[in-house]
């Protein structure tokens, strides 16, 4: 699944991890987190810094994680992965599952078992829960890019779960900024040096894609996706109304790393609503099997359909040169639908 790299390159995310004995880092999750015998000195969980992992056991978590993505996409059965996904990521997937098995109740004919080669890993230090951790690698499915993967887990003994996954190209991120020991650092929520906190991210750029604005760089996710929805918007006989909402709570909460510049590295998640109303006298067009699948009531005027959406972006220091937040990558799937 892995292999050791040599000296880093520029604007990736680095290979090169130490070595943490497991038992050792589990040793000191647990001391964090448990009163000493004589029940004198407390150890605050929440005020401990600890790597959220080690190399070894992040290399596992992507192995179960495949090898749990690979059972649940050959059988179409969201019960077969569902213990690995969270966030958007598990919405996404789960809608992508059910709309498989009701068109394929047997399984999937074209399943092809995903693998990956040439993974690096990212491991920030941080104090409490969740703790997280990056997997990018390349994949035998996506062409060139790479997958890009995060995750979580709220206790010790708890899977490891993957909250966000994207494609991005290769060479794509920022360098992370990590310590002489090779961790990462973890950025909170509410940072005031940034331009956006990536507390407030999902909600920004919600905001965004509803009224436009100064506050995100030019590109495929920010100004041209908001052209191509207003030209959308309006075709004959068809009107295209869209929603997007801002989603910041549990395992759909921004996770942030910080890059050598002083910036951070931002996963996120936003949800959005699409509806197509047709005019008097015309008709919804025909959506796809997998719409329909996902789709509750008749279709008669009105086509709403939720879509979950989860991205990455570079937000620079507040005050640089170029101090807009930059959108890498964007994944989003739809989850459900309604007629009306």
């Amino acid at each position: 699944m892995s292999r050791d790299r040599g000296p880093r390159r520029p604007r990736s995310l680095d290979r090169r991890v130490p070595r943490l004995d497991r038992r050792v880092l589990m040793a000191a999750t647990a001391l964090a987190l448990s009163l000493t015998a004589s029940g004198c000195v407390v150890v605050h969980g929440e005020r401990v810094v600890l790597p959220s992992t080690t190399r070894a056991e992040a290399a596992k978590a992507l192995q179960q994680f495949t090898a749990a993505y690979n059972k649940a996409d050959a059988a179409y059965d969201s019960s077969l992965d569902a213990d690995h996904v969270t966030g958007a990521l598990g919405d996404i997937d789960a809608a992508r599952l059910k709309a498989g098995h009701a068109n394929s109740p047997s399984g999937n004919a074209a399943h092809t078992p995903l693998e990956f080669s040439d993974v690096t890993y990212t491991i920030p230090e941080k104090a409490g829960w969740p703790r997280w951790f990056v997997a990018e690698a390349q994949g035998n499915k996506g062409g060139t890019s790479h997958w890009l993967m995060v995750f979580t887990r709220h206790g010790l003994h708890e899977t490891w779960q993957v909250a966000y996954l994207t494609l991005i190209a290769p060479n794509a991120l920022p360098e992370i900024k990590k310590n002489a020991a090779g961790w990462a650092e973890n950025v909170p929520a509410n940072p005031p040096e940034l331009a956006v906190p990536p507390g407030e991210l999902s909600k920004d750029y919600a905001t965004y894609l509803k009224s436009g604005g100064q506050t995100f760089a030019a590109g495929p996710h920010t100004d041209q996706w908001r052209a191509q929805r207003q030209k959308a918007g309006k075709r004959p006989g068809l009107t295209t109304q869209y929603i997007d909402e801002p989603l910041t709570d549990g395992d759909y909460a921004p996770l942030a790393l910080r890059t050598e510049d002083g910036g951070a590295l931002v996963f996120f998640t936003t949800r959005r609503y699409e509806k197509q109303t047709a005019f008097t006298g015309t008709s919804i067009p025909t959506p796809n099997a997998n719409v329909q699948a996902l789709t509750t009531g008749e279709i008669k005027q009105s086509l709403t359909m939720e879509f979950m959406s989860n991205g990455v972006a570079v937000d620079p220091v507040k005050g640089a040169s170029n101090d807009k937040v930059s959108i890498v990558s964007r994944l989003e799937g739809l989850t459900s639908a309604e007629g009306g």
